[in-house]
């Protein structure tokens, strides 16, 4: 399994065969490495309905012929505008071909824009993705929840990616503590650094989570981490 880091909390997740990728907010984040006219996937997993995460979809998803992979709400938005979709929620699971996907809880909002106002979007989520036996846990964008010493102990999670850009998820210490309950392999932290609201010290955030006896992954944009 290769996870590819394009800023905020984007990232392609492949193998030999598929590759899918996560919140695909590239254009207009100053920060991502790649144009969506560049991305070849299977499939798109988006984890709430938040321009900044849902970003691309719709271009991405019409260039390779996608499944739209979401909460039901956010999955029937898309469906209803004619894109391929499969709706899922919260605890919920399924193999598709390029692997499984795993619904988790993620506490945070989800609405989409139209026009001057929000429309509701269903539950956030986060993702459990096993492609080749090896396992990604993607939060979402979440604050600090005490289930996460749950997904930590009924997976063997090689990988994850918290959030701690603070004010809209968790900012590091709280990430801190999630990553020791979750035990991954590897963390990896995500959703900082993209405005000024959410800037954050990875390094430090690194050198924390070292001396808690964890292994921190602190990905560049357009740098990749192989379980």
């Amino acid at each position: 399994m290769k996870i590819t880091y394009h800023g905020h909390a984007c990232f392609t997740v492949e193998d030999a065969n598929h590759a899918i990728i996560i919140d695909p907010f590239l254009s207009g984040n100053p920060g991502a490495d790649l144009t969506p006219d560049k991305v070849k996937v299977d499939a798109i997993l988006l984890s709430h309905g938040h321009g900044d995460h849902v970003g691309d979809t719709e271009a991405i998803a019409k260039a390779n012929d996608a499944t739209i992979v979401a909460p039901f709400e956010l999955a029937m938005h898309f469906a209803h505008k004619g894109f391929k979709a499969h709706p899922m929620h919260l605890g919920g699971s399924h193999v598709f071909e390029f692997g499984k996907v795993k619904l988790t809880l993620a506490f945070h909002g989800s609405g989409i824009e139209a026009g001057d106002h929000m429309e509701y979007a269903g539950n956030p989520c986060g993702f459990l993705i096993t492609m080749g036996q090896k396992t990604f846990y993607h939060a979402g964008d979440t604050g600090l929840f005490g289930d996460m010493k749950i997904i930590g102990e009924y997976n063997e999670i090689d990988a994850a990616a918290l959030p701690i850009g603070d004010n809209f998820t968790m900012g590091p210490e709280d990430a801190l503590l999630a990553a020791q309950w979750v035990h991954a392999k590897a963390t990896i932290p995500m959703h900082y650094n993209t405005f000024d609201l959410i800037k954050q010290d990875a390094s430090k955030f690194a050198a924390d989570l070292e001396g808690k006896g964890l292994h921190a992954v602190v990905l560049s944009v357009g740098q990749s981490y192989e379980v």
